[in-house]
């Protein structure tokens, strides 16, 4: 039996004031830190500039083709049977996904060299787009690790 309940979502987030797009706004508030928004704001549309400033049609796109590049759709969870810890994949609910993609999109950028973080933001979601990039390479890592360990697979719960 499961020893917590299920998650209930919070308030449905409202779509971003400049593009009318949910997933634009969810990654505006992943970006934000201690509460500034408008800062983060900044952040996400000056990394679109840049993007259609180096020769992207529509950004939005690209960042929604990124974050479905980067998605993972397994995982490994630790899992405890009779002393041994078996690292056992399991897969991934769609909204668990999308946050582990903006997160890892967003800490691969911040990890990136550059002058700023809309610089950083910019050539990471381009990468992303084109299956490069930190965060796609994570996500590859984390495919491999649960195809490693596909053998412990029935210790599923």
């Amino acid at each position: 039996m499961a020893r917590r309940s299920r998650t209930i979502r919070r308030a449905i987030v409202s779509p971003d004031a400049k593009f009318q797009n949910i997933t634009v706004e969810t990654f505006i508030n992943k970006i934000m830190n201690r509460g500034k928004k408008s800062t983060s704001e900044k952040i996400v549309y000056g990394a679109f500039e840049i993007m259609t400033a180096q020769g992207s049609k529509d950004p939005v796109t690209d960042m929604e083709t990124a974050i479905k590049n980067v998605t993972p759709q397994v995982k490994v969870k630790s899992r405890r049977v009779g002393g041994a810890n078996y690292q056992v994949p399991v897969e991934v609910p769609p909204a668990v996904g999308l946050s582990l993609a903006l997160r890892w999109l967003i800490d691969s950028a911040r990890t990136r060299s550059g002058k700023s973080m809309a610089e950083k933001l910019a050539a990471e979601l381009s990468d992303a787009a084109k299956n490069q990039g930190s965060a796609v390479k994570k996500r590859e890592d984390t495919h491999k690790m649960a195809e490693a360990n596909r053998a412990f697979a029935h210790y599923r719960w």
